[in-house]
């Protein structure tokens, strides 16, 4: 189910941003660099991967009570959880466009897989290294590999 109104247009415009296939790392500096509304961003998430708090503030290794007060206008986040941010919105983004939704998406995302040695690529996700890895992946999967 997809929110309604203003939500739903402010996600459809933050995929749009993500889901491009020359999303490189010069953009994801950009986005390090401007005053991104980073709230949206991880709003954005809990919407596209239905994940509660707790969840999300794992894959962050963050605490929840950080992850409450950075989903706040103006609060002030670390670059490096900004980073986590934006490549966790490329990979929601990514994944959904390869499966077709996010239900499908999301079950993979949490089946375990032999490409991940038996685990969940969603063991993958709390560093940049498996964000990028499982984002790989899904970029075989694009193009035919069994993954």
């Amino acid at each position: 189910m997809k929110p309604s109104g203003t939500i739903a247009q402010s996600i459809v415009k933050i995929e749009d941003q993500f889901d491009s296939p020359k999303f490189s790392d010069i953009d994801i500096l950009k986005y390090l660099r401007i005053e991104a509304k980073t709230e949206d961003y991880l709003n954005t998430i809990k919407s596209i991967s239905k994940s509660n708090d707790k969840t999300i503030s794992s894959w962050l290794n963050i605490n929840e009570k950080t992850l409450r007060n950075y989903k706040q206008t103006n609060s002030q986040i670390k670059d490096n959880i900004k980073e986590h941010i934006i490549y966790l919105l490329r990979l929601m983004t990514f994944g959904n466009r390869v499966f077709g939704s996010n239900e499908e998406f999301d079950r993979w995302l949490n089946m375990p897989n032999f490409i991940f040695n038996n685990e969940k690529p969603t063991s993958f996700i709390n560093t940049i290294t498996g964000i990028r890895f499982v984002i790989d992946r899904l970029t075989a999967m694009e193009y035919g590999d069994n993954v």
